[in-house]
């Protein structure tokens, strides 16, 4: 079953298009900026690779919920999609790491879902956004138009387009202000980004002509040909030759002229560039390789905050959407899909046996749940695995109501 394999027909003809106009190009800066481009920047890469790669690696499954507990649901025709393999060409870490890639450049990620002859979700595949247009019909309507012959170096020959409906397309968006079609965040950050590219830049090519500036040559004389004396004097002294020693006849003299990059604040640009970037993605700098406010003591607490305000977000649209598009109305109320986090909040080895060691004293925590979220082989239930204690004599809570019992019931007699 390949892609497209069905072509939803709008209804009518006359399209209203949702699609937002990104403002991608030449920044402030002069440097031209697109999503694809952006990745040049080495404070980008690293914030769209630290989440895409931290949701990808994320545990993904269906759970079935009931009487307020949750179970992994390992027959349902969903659980292998989600965690094993959307489609035979990519593993779900695959799918989920791209989508995310997408959603952080683009504001969006799209994946078309094909079902099998039961309505039954067979597998997805990801499409990419910069093809795809959102529209809405005279009835409300929502569908996709998907350009495979798109380029965006010739945004106005669209050709090859395929129309899916919106059951379709798992569609998952970034900040929006339709709620439909989320915007780039490339655009809208476009003049840092490009700072930050041409900072590098800059970098690049004064390294390239061995850290000097250029300078002026002075003659005493009436010089004829200025251009050849420039030309010999770039060939011999400019780039790689640039730390030879220079000779120079007929009382010719040489004036460095320029700012040096401590007096331009260069490091310092580049370095609060880094942290706008960061900024923008909600990456703590230390995730990117800047170590120069973090210690011992708070690198750990930065690291939850990046789980709980940076991916959670991301997650939540994940898990919203995979739940609105792959499961039917009937199953949303029996099945959830759902992300697991509690590996990336967990502390360090000394905070978790506290943490365990707390719970296990007030009986809400047996030494099976404390195995299980340690990745470790449960206790047999006769050897008191699954007992859950309370505080004081370190009693089961079955033996403690017994006691209780007991005492009453003596009570009584007496």
């Amino acid at each position: 079953m390949g892609i497209f394999t069905k072509i939803f027909k709008p209804k009518v003809e006359n399209r209203l298009s949702t699609t937002p106009v990104f403002y991608t190009g030449q920044s402030t800066t002069g440097v031209d900026i697109t999503e694809q481009s952006a990745l040049r920047s080495a404070a980008v890469y690293a914030c769209v690779r630290v989440i895409s790669e931290a949701i990808g690696s994320l545990p993904l499954k269906i759970y079935e919920h009931s009487g307020g507990s949750m179970q992994a649901k390992v027959d349902h025709s969903l659980y292998d999609i989600l965690h094993l393999a959307p489609n035979p060409e990519m593993t779900s870490l695959d799918l989920r790491e791209t989508l995310t890639v997408h959603l952080l450049l683009y504001g969006n990620a799209y994946a078309q879902i094909i079902r099998n002859s039961l309505g039954q979700v067979h597998s997805l595949y990801p499409l990419l956004p910069n093809k795809m247009d959102v529209n809405r019909n005279d009835d409300g309507e929502i569908y996709y138009t998907y350009w495979k012959n798109y380029d965006e170096a010739r945004p106005n020959e669209k050709s090859g387009g395929t129309t899916l409906a919106a059951h379709e397309v798992l569609h998952i968006h970034g900040l929006s202000f339709d709620g439909l079609v989320g915007y780039s965040p490339i655009a809208l950050a476009r003049n840092a980004i490009g700072m930050a590219v041409a900072t590098e830049n800059y970098g690049a090519t004064f390294f390239a002509n061995g850290a000097n500036p250029g300078g002026i040559l002075e003659h005493p004389g009436t010089l004829d040909d200025h251009d050849a004396i420039r030309k010999t004097w770039e060939a011999l002294y400019k780039g790689k030759g640039s730390h030879r020693v220079a000779v120079l006849e007929d009382g010719m003299k040489f004036h460095q002229v320029g700012i040096p990059p401590e007096q331009a604040q260069f490091l310092e640009t580049r370095k609060f560039q880094l942290n706008e970037i960061a900024r923008i993605f909600k990456v703590p700098p230390h995730m990117i390789g800047d170590l120069e406010k973090s210690t011992f003591s708070n690198i750990e607490h930065q690291s939850m905050e990046f789980v709980k305000f940076t991916l959670t977000p991301w997650v939540e649209r994940f898990e919203q959407a995979m739940n609105t598009k792959l499961l039917s109305p009937g199953e949303r109320k029996k099945y959830i899909i759902k992300f697991n986090l509690d590996g990336l909040l967990r502390g360090d080895y000394a905070t978790r046996m506290n943490g365990y060691a707390i719970g296990r004293q007030n009986g809400w925590l047996s030494a099976n749940d404390i195995r299980g979220l340690e990745n470790m082989n449960p206790l047999p239930s006769e050897e008191g695995g699954d007992e859950y204690l309370v505080n004081g004599n370190m009693i089961s809570i079955k033996d403690a109501a017994a006691g209780v019992a007991y005492k009453k019931e003596d009570s009584n007699n007496g």
